[in-house]
């Protein structure tokens, strides 16, 4: 198996920003990787239990070109967009959105009876022949979201794609994410097998652990881990569990136009896309 196992890249660490009205935030990709984690755009680690962190949420804005993806640990956000859907998701829950050919939305956190706020949002990139495809919008409660448990332990979360049998409700994002939430307990084990041409980021959110077949380099909190090619993921806990998000795609392997809330193919489209939002014609 070690034979087949990807190596590790390198190992990036997740940087503290500020978005929105003023949210603080840690962002694990993001800045300047585009298009080196294709079809990956940004990761966004929202985690504080002081309300001034993020009460203040993300008001309306645009998007175009992109799929997203929510995933809350803890604690309550509200959706309105465009379209005129309206949401909550909460703790377990996932929200997921194609802005396509545009969508104007807002999500709110809500402060709860604790407090505390934790989650993640995916931006994943759409190929040219879907940018301008018809928005939409999706939710998924905790307790749709099935688990596989293996005899060692370890707890897989299956939000998009498939592990031991086990199929994740996200289905019908374009570029067909494979998107885990993984815990392994001390001194275990996980294994994954996939396309080794896909590409594949691990993001540690609780814990530590070996992330390289060498089981050399011991990774924490709020590291991303990027892997070069290869069949097989090999994950070893140490004298403490881990928990990770594990990202996994296709590369769509198109360039890359973006800024800020929109991602196109080119820089003309970029423009025209902000021309029309000024114009009020992005809407379509």
């Amino acid at each position: 198996m070690l034979n087949k196992s990807r190596n590790v890249r390198q190992v990036l660490r997740a940087r503290s920003t500020m978005e929105g009205a003023g949210v603080k935030l840690y962002r694990a990709f993001g800045f300047f990787e585009a298009p080196l984690f294709d079809p990956f755009l940004l990761l966004d680690d929202f985690h504080s239990q002081n309300p001034a962190d993020y009460i203040k949420g993300f008001p309306w804005h645009p998007h175009r070109g992109i799929e997203t993806m929510t995933y809350v640990l803890n604690g309550l956000i509200e959706h309105g967009d465009s379209m005129g859907n309206t949401g909550k998701i909460s703790s377990g829950d996932v929200q997921w959105m194609t802005a396509g050919s545009g969508i104007i939305h807002q999500e709110m956190p809500q402060v709860t009876e604790h407090s505390l706020m934790w989650g993640f949002q995916l931006w994943l990139n759409l190929p040219s022949s879907h940018k301008m495809m018809p928005p939409r919008y999706r939710e998924i409660p905790s307790s749709g979201i099935p688990e596989s448990f293996r005899d060692n332990g370890v707890r897989i979360r299956v939000i998009s794609g498939m592990i031991d049998g086990v199929t994740g409700p996200v289905s019908d994002v374009v570029t067909q994410p494979t998107f885990f939430d993984v815990a392994i307990p001390m001194e275990q084990d996980f294994v994954y097998d996939l396309p080794s041409d896909h590409t594949l980021l691990i993001y540690v959110i609780q814990g530590a652990g070996f992330f390289d077949p060498g089981k050399t380099v011991l990774t924490g909190e709020k590291a991303l881990v990027v892997y070069g090619p290869g069949e097989s993921l090999y994950v070893k806990s140490g004298a403490d569990s881990v928990r990770f998000l594990l990202m996994a795609g296709k590369p769509i392997g198109e360039p890359v136009a973006w800024k800020g809330p929109i991602v196109m193919n080119t820089d003309e489209e970029l423009e025209n896309a902000f021309q029309e939002f000024r114009e009020g014609r992005f809407i379509k």
